[in-house]
């Protein structure tokens, strides 16, 4: 059974109709009251969709369905719809010591303050996050930019000095990518 919840309010009858199909929907169909609702406690990060007939103010996560009768296919197109739509949107936030970087949009975030960024300079801030140790040039030629190792060039160099730069500009930071004798490194 899968970790994502499809959580029903005020619909006996789908329920019914869900929790029959929930194996070969591979979803956690639950019934959820009005007192069962007041002690949820989720948040955008939880894998859950409600199914509603009313909008709940505290659940960012719902799907609200007014228009009785629907077809069941249109319901079961509009939940999947709505659970990829999640997925899409919770891999694409990640969070990069103190910022968040959105890959859809293309854009570091802090307090509300925001810098668009190139497809390489998030690759760039990426590769280096998932390594807790310097970088050197040329892993960063050859994972980032595709380059064979030992070329001469000062393509990473560029990129990076000219990244600092927006950054320290946009967030006035000037230690967010270190360097080393060793490499660069996200601070």
């Amino acid at each position: 059974m899968n970790n994502r919840k499809l959580l029903i309010d005020e619909s006996d009858k789908i329920f019914e109709i869900l929790d029959e199909l929930k194996e070969i929907l591979n979803l956690n169909i639950q019934k959820i009251s009005k007192k069962d609702f007041n002690q949820l406690n989720l948040d955008e990060t939880d894998n859950y969709l409600v199914l509603t007939r009313n909008e709940k103010q505290k659940f960012p996560n719902q799907l609200v369905f007014n228009d009785f009768p629907v077809k069941l296919e249109k319901l079961l197109e509009t939940i999947n719809v709505q659970l990829l739509k999640q997925k899409f949107n919770k891999q694409s936030n990640i969070s990069v010591g103190p910022y968040f970087i959105n890959i859809n949009s293309r854009e570091m975030t802090l307090n509300d303050v925001k810098l668009k960024l190139t497809e390489k300079e998030i690759n760039t801030i990426l590769y280096l996050s998932k390594n807790n140790k310097s970088t050197s040039i040329d892993e960063l030629q050859k994972e980032v930019w595709s380059y064979q190792l030992k070329l001469e060039t000062h393509t990473v160099e560029t990129h990076i000095h000219r990244l600092r730069k927006k950054i320290k500009e946009t967030f006035n930071d000037s230690v967010f990518i270190k360097s080393n004798k060793d490499g660069y490194q996200i601070n």
